[in-house]
């Protein structure tokens, strides 16, 4: 009998074990995928440098949206190094707009249209964002799955017991409001 019990209480720990560890492995795996949106936001920041670099010689509309960008990033900076994940994505998001149209400035620019860098850096900024919605994506994904574990029975009850380590509230990049209005108000034309 006694040899039974001592089976349990093993099985018992090894599950607590098991479950704690694959717990930090998901949160890892969240923060590993905020750094990667980290990454894509630096590089879509400094592909918008080389682009309005390279059409500085056609328009006005560069200064205005240099501004823009830089303010933005500013931000979305100082949101992120005072913990403000919420203030962080809205500007984010509002430099993604910017992405999202910049194309439509350009058509006014035959010359700009034209000229072979300005061309690879729309390309790169177009990349860019599909990369960014794919790493923005992937970071939701890792948290809903962490939500739907860390919120399971028995699993409730280890994380309850190690709180400190882990219940981890984590924010989900969402969509701005303007796209999340888009998506609501879509209808398909016939």
């Amino acid at each position: 009998m006694g040899i039974l019990i001592l089976f349990i209480l093993l099985g018992i720990a090894a599950y607590v074990v098991l479950t704690y560890n694959r717990l930090i492995g998901q949160i890892e795996t969240i923060n590993n995928n905020q750094k990667q949106i980290d990454v894509q936001l630096d590089r879509r920041f400094k592909v918008f440098e080389s682009l309005i670099n390279v059409v500085k010689k056609y328009m006005d509309y560069e200064k205005t949206t240099l501004k823009e960008v830089v303010a933005l990033r500013n931000q979305a900076q100082n949101a992120k190094a005072s913990g403000d994940e919420k203030a962080r994505i809205t500007a984010e998001n509002k430099i993604s707009d910017i992405a999202s149209h910049i194309n439509l400035v350009f058509e006014q620019y035959p010359d700009l249209k034209a000229n072979q860098n300005c061309m690879q850096l729309q390309e790169e900024v177009v990349s860019t964002e599909n990369k960014l919605a794919f790493a923005k994506q992937s970071l939701n994904d890792s948290i809903e799955i962490y939500n739907a574990n860390k919120k399971s029975f028995p699993v409730n009850l280890i994380v309850s017991t190690l709180k400190a380590n882990l219940d981890k509230d984590f924010i989900y990049w969402q969509l701005s409001e303007e796209k999340v209005k888009e998506h609501e108000s879509y209808t398909i034309q016939l």
